[in-house]
């Protein structure tokens, strides 16, 4: 291995001379040309020359990897943050072998609210734009947006149609009818009543509960004094199951912080990230990625490979990030993930306190998932291999079968 690295070295050594000190993102192919490995540097030269330098200071997965370089490229930025968006967007494009990424990064569902729409509607999209809409999210998979959208739809009588609303339907759907709708398509709400509702799904996704409750209140005591009693009722109802949702929500001591909580448990082939959500000191809710990885990986690689692809990706950055384990390259992303939120972001690893118990549960969590995880799929595993080995004796197969094709025979004449 380390006589590869020599020879590399002395392949490129007049390149490595000449490659510039600015900043930039570098690519490693191998000899078919496929990219294995996408990083950034704050000098390129010093960066890809430490690659080549002494085999005996890189990491396993590093000196497999030199082993297989037969040639790089850059790309030279203005700045590092320049060269961190870069190197997001190239990982994203070529998923190297070599680099720690989440696993289908691409197809994460948003929940989005079109505030262009004059009756707006709340659903699923896949794809962020600078379209005025809001969007919430990642989430990790379809059951957990799932999930979110159903006790909305409990909480906030939107409508879930997709028709032209004029105001004037002979009759609406039976959502009016079980108070799952305020049926704008008859005119039983305006477009400002009907925006007020908007509002609050987007203020329940902030965590912003007090606030909603507060509002609702006021409009109850004001339909009880013009005698609206069904009205002034339906509005308890909600207010009720607003706050039981509240309820669940676990309070934390973290006064009226908004701080999202990250860490990661690390598997042989890869890691399971976990992220607590924290709205106004309250834990509104969590999700787990899967991301590429090795047992070489450093955690701290893990973690910033995570945060750099993940906050790439949502509209919402919070002013804290609290990871359980120390990061590589703090202050670039800092500064990156300032720009994106456009106000102070921190990076904290907390030592001790409240903060420091916080994240070792998300810690735990994310161990215990993993762990989970992998008893589930060698169970599955079992059962394959049981599967296979009835039905071979079922067939008097020679061999366990290890391929089986299957073909649609109804269109054949």
């Amino acid at each position: 291995m380390g006589a590869a690295v020599v020879v590399s070295e002395r392949m490129f050594d007049k390149r490595l001379r000449s490659t510039p000190t600015e900043p930039g993102v570098y690519l490693m192919r191998d000899s078919s040309g496929k990219i294995l490995y996408v990083g950034k540097a704050a000098s390129l030269r010093h960066r890809l020359s430490s690659y080549f330098a002494s085999s005996a200071g890189l990491p396993p997965k590093i000196r497999r990897m030199v082993s297989k370089l037969a040639d790089f490229e850059f790309i030279v930025t203005e700045s590092e943050q320049e060269a961190l968006i870069l190197e997001c967007n190239l990982i994203k494009e070529h998923q190297p072998p070599y680099n720690a990424r989440l696993k289908d990064d691409k197809s994460y569902p948003f929940i989005k609210l079109d505030m262009t729409e004059e009756y707006p509607l709340v659903y699923v999209t896949r794809k962020v734009a600078d379209d005025g809409a809001r969007y919430f999210g990642p989430y990790a998979n379809a059951t957990s947006v799932r999930r979110t959208l159903a006790v909305l739809k409990k909480l906030f009588p939107y409508r879930s149609c997709t028709k032209t609303i004029t105001g004037t339907d002979d009759r609406p759907c039976l959502d009016y009818y079980i108070h799952r709708c305020v049926g704008p398509c008859i005119g039983a709400a305006n477009k400002e009543e009907y925006g007020e509702i908007i509002d609050q799904v987007a203020m329940f996704l902030e965590g912003k509960t007090e606030t909603i409750v507060n509002g609702i209140k006021t409009r109850m005591e004001e339909a009880s004094e013009e005698l609206e009693f069904e009205r002034a009722a339906a509005l308890r109802d909600q207010i009720q199951a607003i706050e039981k949702v509240h309820e669940g929500q676990k309070v934390l001591h973290l006064t009226s912080e908004n701080v999202d909580i990250i860490a990661a448990a690390q598997g042989k082939r890869e890691s399971w990230v976990e992220v607590f959500f924290i709205r106004q000191g309250k834990l509104i809710g969590r999700d787990n990625f899967l991301m590429h990885s090795t047992p070489d990986d450093d955690m701290d690689e893990i973690l910033s490979a995570f945060i750099k692809q993940f906050y790439d990706a949502t509209p919402y950055v919070p002013p804290k990030l609290i990871v359980h384990k120390p990061i590589s390259d703090t202050a670039a992303i800092e500064e990156w993930l300032t720009r994106k939120r456009q106000s102070k972001v921190q990076i904290h690893v907390p030592q001790r306190g409240e903060k420091r118990k916080l994240a070792q549960m998300v810690a735990d969590n994310a161990s215990q998932a993993l762990e989970q995880l992998t008893i589930r799929r060698i169970h599955e595993e079992t059962n394959n291999t049981s599967a296979m080995d009835e039905l071979q004796e079922a067939l008097s197969l020679p061999n366990v079968p290890r391929r089986i094709e299957c073909y649609d025979i109804s269109n054949i004449q």
